[in-house]
């Protein structure tokens, strides 16, 4: 079972596109009709081991990104990236060394919120004088 894990068979540029289209939160309808082309012809283009780098070009504008990014998808890149990211978050808003939180997202939501309230009350001063 670790071999199969470890020796992962590379995504066909198909099986990226649904990858990719799957993470944009698009279905297949949504792709087919930027592409003009049916639901069912979007399902064959995501079965494809290659695709026309014609068809490829209009597939990442419609996807918006780019071909190249279609080319070099990888899962692997993504979730460790996400993760990443993830961690570095939770570092800015925790001390590492008591695990607290330094600060209230919350708190800082509603202080930003109270000054622009307090700005847009000024502006009303303003143009009623």
């Amino acid at each position: 079972m670790e071999e199969a894990i470890f020796n992962k068979k590379p995504l066909s540029i198909g099986q990226k596109v649904e990858r990719i289209r799957t993470f944009r939160g698009y279905k297949q309808e949504y792709l087919a009709s930027k592409l003009g082309v049916s639901q069912q012809t979007v399902s064959k283009i995501e079965q494809q081991e290659e695709i026309e780098d014609d068809l490829l070009k209009q597939i990442a504008e419609a996807l918006g990104v780019t071909p190249e990014v279609i080319k070099n998808f990888d899962e692997d890149k993504i979730t460790y990236i996400i993760n990443h990211q993830y961690n570095i978050y939770n570092n800015e808003i925790k001390d590492n060394a008591t695990n607290n939180f330094v600060f209230n997202p919350i708190e800082k939501i509603a202080e930003l919120y109270e000054r622009l309230l307090k700005t847009e009350r000024e502006k009303n001063e303003l143009l009623k004088k």
